[in-house]
């Protein structure tokens, strides 16, 4: 086993690798930039190390940088987490040539993957079922006769990446020159590749993904799967296992399909292979794989009673699965939501500043994976995920609303977050009733929920309120919240729309 692990991420899944290697017994290593010294990570881990300037090509994506530390501070493994350089082969590669462990992947089951042209034609070949759709399509008269094969409304993609970078619906002819010439200039942009598949748009698709895990012995698992069709902007807010949507038959044969994809790229650590589903027929296709960690993966370790971490860092040091991994029973039902600095009602806008005070909610049947605490800086430089909330329950319905009474006592003063956004979401009939897709919250609930939110001088005059207040401990406003889209419940959560600090 390792003794002792560099961690090259930060904020809230820093928080959770260094809990996870200190149950193991292993010493941890952080990194951080001059923006995040005085971030919880960097006094949690038993060493830390600055990398450089805030910007993330001088820190968290400076390779040299990241094996300097590991060599000077003795590191035999290293963590990628997710984001930054989790999913980047030659970082993979790189620390195996210093000698080092990469916690994840290969470097050539990464790369392939990574791309998704090249990770889709693998999958035909494996008889995993994919999106009728072109691959890497190099003009735009192929662009075209690939569009009119597969009929609109259809799907341009970046083939070399993803994160929602890159893709645009496309619903006519007309409409397709000025959608690919944006794609490819995103792609450029967040790949340096502006390669494009197109694939048949299927409208109020879920979005369904597979844990695996996979050991160097040859031996892949699946570990159920999570629903994560509530997104905005293409990236994922509300996540839950299982899913609601599922027939038993359909369920068994996604699980199986993702295994097949995992031993078709060799592929070894934990993964996750996400698909979309058509709810009327339930005919799923694959969509991508993650090479990494997921951020929703509390959701799976709730439901199944395992620390995903500890067995990436197990699997890294060369144990087997054992083999009662094959049938590992889920119980109940797991909800997270991601809470992140941002406006809800200006296009979800990223925020950034000083928390002021933060109360995060503490219950028996509640996990909260947090990298933040009272006074910690959320700088402008990374993505704006504070915390993540996850409840668990029996049922789905109870799992439903443990999670909203724990969202209802978490308060973050000083910065706008989306927490008034998911009270609301969490209340509305169809997320209730599982009737989700994964354009639902633009199409259909977030224009409802704009057009009800209370005027920003009410949000800011009930902010400084509650600032003067000092925070109830419970964080509640001594007012009635009400159900629905009701403005109570938002209270207690928003703060002056220019992202100014309330403290």
């Amino acid at each position: 086993m390792f003794r002792k692990v560099l961690i090259a991420n930060r904020g809230e899944i820093a928080v959770r690798i260094i809990r996870a290697c200190r149950e193991m017994g292993i010493a941890t290593v952080a990194v951080y930039s001059e923006a995040d010294a005085q971030a919880p990570h960097v006094f949690l881990a038993d060493e830390a190390y600055l990398l450089g300037p805030a910007e993330p090509a001088a820190s968290y994506l400076n390779i040299p940088a990241l094996l300097e530390v590991a060599r000077k501070a003795g590191a035999d493994a290293v963590h990628p987490g997710y984001g930054f350089l989790a999913e980047n082969p030659r970082f993979a590669q790189a620390v195996a040539e210093a000698g080092l462990t990469f916690i994840g992947p290969s470097p050539q089951a990464m790369a392939l993957m990574g791309d998704k042209a090249a990770a889709k034609q693998r999958m035909q070949e494996a008889g995993v079922p994919v999106v009728p759709g072109v691959a890497d399509v190099a003009s735009d008269e192929d662009l075209a006769r690939a569009a009119a094969q597969i009929g609109y409304p259809i799907l341009l993609k970046a083939a070399a990446g993803g994160g929602g970078k890159g893709m645009r619906i496309v619903t006519s002819a007309d409409a397709l020159p000025e959608a690919a010439a944006a794609a490819r200039r995103e792609a450029l942009s967040a790949f340096g590749d502006p390669r494009l598949l197109v694939e048949k748009f299927i409208p109020q698709a879920h979005h369904v993904e597979v844990q695996i895990l996979a050991d160097h012995h040859g031996r892949v698992v699946h570990l159920h799967e999570r629903e994560c069709s509530v997104q905005r902007r293409h990236q994922k807010i509300i996540e839950e296992s299982p899913s609601p949507l599922l027939s038993q038959e359909t369920r068994q044969a996604l699980w199986e399909a993702a295994i097949r994809a995992a031993r078709a790229v060799q592929y070894t650590n934990a993964g996750t292979v996400e698909f979309i589903v058509d709810p009327e027929t339930q005919q799923f296709y694959f969509l991508e794989m993650n090479t990494r960690l997921q951020v929703e993966h509390p959701v799976t370790e709730m439901r199944l009673g395992l620390d995903l971490v500890q067995w990436q860092i197990r699997i890294a040091a060369g144990e087997p699965l054992p083999p009662e991994m094959d049938a590992l029973p889920a119980r109940g039902h797991a909800i997270e939501a991601r809470i992140y600095a941002e406006d809800p009602a200006a296009n979800f806008l990223p925020v950034s500043g000083t928390l002021g005070l933060v109360r995060e909610p503490r219950r028996p049947w509640l996990r909260v994976d947090s990298g933040v605490q009272s006074g910690t800086p959320v700088p402008p430089f990374y993505d704006p995920l504070l915390s993540k909330i996850i409840a668990y329950g029996e049922t789905r319905e109870q799992a439903r609303r443990r999670l909203l009474a724990a969202l209802e006592e978490t308060v973050y003063l000083g910065l706008p977050t989306n927490l008034p956004f998911l009270l609301d979401l969490l209340q509305h009939p169809d997320f209730v009733a599982g009737r989700v897709h994964t354009r639902w919250v633009e199409t259909e609930f977030l224009p409802q929920w704009q057009e009800a939110a209370p005027p920003a001088w009410a949000l800011a005059a009930a902010a400084w309120w509650l600032q003067g207040q000092a925070a109830p401990t419970s964080g509640r406003v001594p007012a009635p919240r009400g159900e629905g889209l009701g403005p109570w419940s938002r209270l207690h959560h928003w703060y002056p729309r220019d992202g100014g600090n309330a403290a």
